[in-house]
């Protein structure tokens, strides 16, 4: 009897775990998604069209971007790449 109650809580642990990945799973799909879509944004910007109070904004932003593993850019744009993709293909 005594047996069961270590996998119980074995079993909790495992169960809690998984949701927490799942939610870090999740989040990191959403950064991802505003990652890439800063990243094509600052790439198609024009920034002398920029107001000056934007100025450190962008560069902040940009320098960011610059900052990031080059992995998790180019993952950041396939998931962009691939919503535009599915955008395209519904009209």
């Amino acid at each position: 009897m005594v047996a069961k109650m270590p996998n119980t809580r074995k079993d909790q642990e495992i169960s809690m775990l998984r949701s927490e990945i799942e939610m870090l799973m999740s989040e990191r799909r959403n950064l991802l998604r505003v990652t890439g879509a800063a990243a094509v944004f600052v790439a198609n910007l024009d920034s002398k069209s920029l107001p000056r109070e934007t100025y450190a904004s962008a560069e902040m932003l940009a320098e960011g971007l610059n900052a990031l593993p080059e992995d998790t850019l180019r993952d950041a744009l396939d998931v962009v790449k691939g919503r535009g993709a599915a955008a395209e293909a519904k009209k």
